[in-house]
């Protein structure tokens, strides 16, 4: 069978292509303020995880230590073997004493914070530039935030 008759176009007018939208631009700056807001509650979770993760190590290495903290290589420290004196070594060795550790598999990249220092994991005794982590020598660490604080208003270095 041919096509017969009149042939009837049908296509949406301006005014509802107009209504569709703005109907999507409501939605829109609805949804999109509660994603960045979930991505800053991610970034706080993984800190608060992270903060709980480095006080354990540190923990764990002062109690095998004779209650002594890591010292300024704290990273080595704490991802490697250790003898009592806490000198490091990349392979348990027993002979030698480098029985303890490691304590971390690797010091965590800084989740929050400022584009200069999220992404790094580097540790210092202060807060120095592109230092994600600030170690007081006494078992002490905090996030190199300054002034920035979490969505209820409670300092990162507080965590």
């Amino acid at each position: 069978m041919g096509f017969t008759g009149n042939c009837i176009r049908r296509a949406f007018s301006l005014l509802e292509l107009i209504i569709v939208v703005a109907i999507i631009g409501i939605i829109s700056a609805i949804a999109i303020p509660k994603m960045s807001r979930g991505a800053q509650a991610a970034g706080e979770s993984a800190l608060a995880a992270d903060m709980a993760m480095w006080r354990q190590a540190i923990d764990m290495y002062a109690s095998e230590h004779g209650n002594t903290f890591p010292t300024a290589s704290i990273a080595a420290q704490l991802t490697t073997y250790t003898n009592a004196a806490g000198a490091t070594n990349s392979t348990r060795d027993i002979t030698n004493g480098y029985v303890y550790g490691p304590y971390m598999r690797v010091i965590p990249a800084i989740p929050v914070g400022s584009d200069g220092i999220k992404g790094t994991n580097a540790i210092a005794s202060s807060s120095a530039a592109g230092t994600a982590w600030i170690y007081d020598g006494n078992g002490g660490i905090a996030p190199n935030t300054g002034t920035l604080s979490d969505s209820n208003g409670v300092l990162y270095t507080s965590y």
